[in-house]
């Protein structure tokens, strides 16, 4: 899949304001807007991508997840429709006379208002083309149909090393079909993985939507998580609290490591083992491992444990 710059689509720097994406979007909007340009099929698909640009930048969470993620992970994790969800494009486009229905529409079918060859903006068909009143089908028959989202119980183990799945899927006619997936490492709670094609059919014979899996993170004994970074409990002695030790503590890939406990550990104290996380998604680079110290107050002393606390206490500690 080719990568797209958001930015670079619409002639802004990534420090650019929404104002200054706004204005952006506007002055190209005029340039190859269907009604306005000479409605070639190439300005057609210009339209249509500065207009997935201007969705993702003028909406501070999705820009934060192309800023964060990149490209290709973000549109692992946003569908088309997704993209836009709760964005008004018709503001903009009204300002320009071109109205601002429900139904992308180019051609010779009338729109909403009435008028001929208006084109405005349905999610629903995402970009088809024809008679945005009556004509639906003619205007589908390049609509995708509908993305579907599953839910895939994950361990954290399985997200650190990668696993192949078994996902039950409901065919257009009515079947039950098992996939076998691969999950790749690094899906924490909220990433996607698409499969191309195995969404809803296009009622009107376009291509069908995709599939969406979303991880859902199943609860550890050991393990815990907030984003890549992992965090693990490792309880020791009061003495080696004091004095220091070295532990042996588990990994979240099926490991083990060697650290050292420095003298006067405060319990709770996290201490920080660099690159030993869950793997990001796309690239290199893990999170970090959190080792929580907590210190095991004894319930009870023998006589020789109090006669040498009561020796400590007398010298001040």
């Amino acid at each position: 899949m080719a990568q797209k710059d958001y930015y670079k689509i619409l002639g802004v720097d990534k420090s650019a304001s929404q104002e200054d994406i706004k204005k952006a979007y506007r002055k190209l909007a005029m340039k190859y807007h269907p009604d306005h340009s000479s409605g070639s099929k190439e300005n057609e698909e210009k339209f249509k991508e500065i207009s997935e640009a201007y969705a993702v930048l003028s909406d501070p969470e999705k820009r934060k997840q192309y800023d964060t993620y990149g490209d290709e992970d973000f549109r692992q994790r946003y569908s088309q429709e997704d993209i836009f969800r709760d964005v008004d494009l018709g503001d903009i486009l009204r300002e320009f006379g071109f109205g601002g229905g429900s139904f992308f529409s180019f051609g010779g079918g009338r729109g909403r208002s009435g008028q001929k060859g208006r084109f405005s903006f349905d999610p629903e068909s995402v970009f088809g083309f024809g008679d945005a009143a009556g004509g639906r089908q003619q205007q589908g028959m390049q609509a995708k149909g509908r993305d579907v989202e599953t839910e895939l119980p994950l361990t954290l183990q399985e997200i650190a090393t990668g696993v192949t799945k078994t996902v039950s899927v409901q065919t257009p006619s009515g079947k039950t079909e098992t996939l076998t997936v691969k999950i790749p490492k690094g899906l924490i709670d909220g990433k996607k993985v698409r499969l191309a094609g195995r969404g809803q059919p296009s009622p009107y014979g376009g291509p069908a939507g995709d599939m969406y899996i979303r991880s859902k993170i199943v609860a550890d004994r050991v393990f815990s998580n907030e984003g890549f970074d992992i965090y693990v409990n490792r309880e020791i002695k009061l003495t080696e609290a004091l004095l220091g030790t070295s532990v042996t503590v588990p990994t979240v890939d099926g490991g083990q490591i060697s650290m050292k406990i420095p003298p006067g550990t405060q319990p709770k104290r996290k201490l920080r083992v660099a690159g030993r996380g869950l793997p990001h998604m796309r690239g290199s680079g893990r999170g970090d491992m959190y080792v929580e110290v907590n210190v095991k107050m004894p319930k009870k002393l023998s006589k020789k444990q109090k006669e040498l606390v009561d020796s400590l206490a007398e010298t001040g500690l």
